[in-house]
């Protein structure tokens, strides 16, 4: 599987927060486990989990923030980290396959929608004949981002090609198309010399763009987005039943989180706690029907 491509520092810096209130007694009474995150946005809902972690079943929650996506899965599978909540699932098998590693999720969390943007067109439609498009070019976004535009109407991907097509993998391109492939951070950055771009909702964050900005963004419906693009939880394989990591998940996938979510990302981060079957051999997540 090709090689995932990220233009992160590889630095770490830890965080601790870890509340004083009392705690709760209970079946977890006294126990501590330390989680990984990538981004310090998520401090706004994981904080809670920590408080609520603390104060209703005992658990202590140590929080530590890392610079790029690889080091989370390092640190968990040497067993600096308890558990992760730094990925989805392209990224979890790929690193899998990369490093000989049993990373193993354990919970859904959240996805994030992926947007398409423009300063020259208010709609899909009007994105003209022979129009370019920006397209990040690390291989778990530039799939997403193909199937995000058949999503929108513009073009057909062969599904044959999972969730890593190319453009060889386009079916149909009634448009003509022409995608500009760039590192992630530059999308925004070009956004002015092409008719529109695909835009990590981080980098579109920092370049001042909302996702409702967005002529078009794959997770408006949650129906037509592959739930291979849903973070998660992660632990080491043989942890994956352990009760006080699933108490974790638990404490997570609440209404409370979920609405902090939301509000705090101002609608670009959609909270999804669905059930779904991972097959971890062969790469496939289904949704658990109800």
């Amino acid at each position: 599987m090709k090689k995932l491509l990220y233009s992160f520092l590889a630095i770490i810096t830890i965080a601790s927060f870890l509340p004083t209130q009392a705690s709760a007694q209970g079946e977890f009474e006294g126990e501590k486990v330390t989680i990984g995150l990538a981004s310090s946005n998520a401090y706004d809902y994981w904080n809670v989990v920590v408080e609520n972690a603390l104060e209703q079943e005992g658990i202590e929650i140590e929080l530590v923030l890392f610079s790029d996506y690889n080091q989370p899965n390092e640190a968990l599978q040497n067993g600096s980290l308890d558990l992760n909540a730094t990925q989805g699932y392209p990224f979890l098998f790929s690193w899998n396959d990369e490093n000989n590693g049993t990373i193993t999720p354990i919970g859904n969390t959240l996805i994030t929608p992926l947007g398409l943007y423009s300063d020259k067109h208010t709609s899909v439609e009007d994105i003209p004949n022979g129009g370019t498009i920006a397209i990040p070019n690390d291989p778990s976004t530039y799939g997403r981002a193909l199937q995000a535009l058949e999503i929108a109407g513009l073009i057909d991907v062969d599904e044959a090609a999972g969730i890593f097509p190319e453009e060889k993998d386009i079916l149909d391109n009634p448009k003509d198309l022409q995608f500009e492939l760039l590192d992630p951070a530059m999308a925004a950055v070009v956004l002015q010399d092409v008719d529109a771009a695909i835009i990590n909702t981080g980098f579109a964050s920092d370049a001042g763009l909302k996702v409702s900005d967005a002529i078009f963004a794959d997770a408006h419906n949650l129906d037509n987005v592959n739930p291979m693009y849903i973070n998660v939880i992660a632990a080491r394989e043989e942890d994956k039943d352990n009760p006080l990591y699933l108490k974790i998940v638990e404490l997570f996938q609440t209404d409370e989180i979920a609405e902090i979510i939301k509000e705090s990302s101002d609608g670009s981060l959609i909270p999804v706690f669905r059930e779904y079957d991972v097959d971890i051999e062969n790469q496939t997540v289904t949704e658990v029907a109800e």
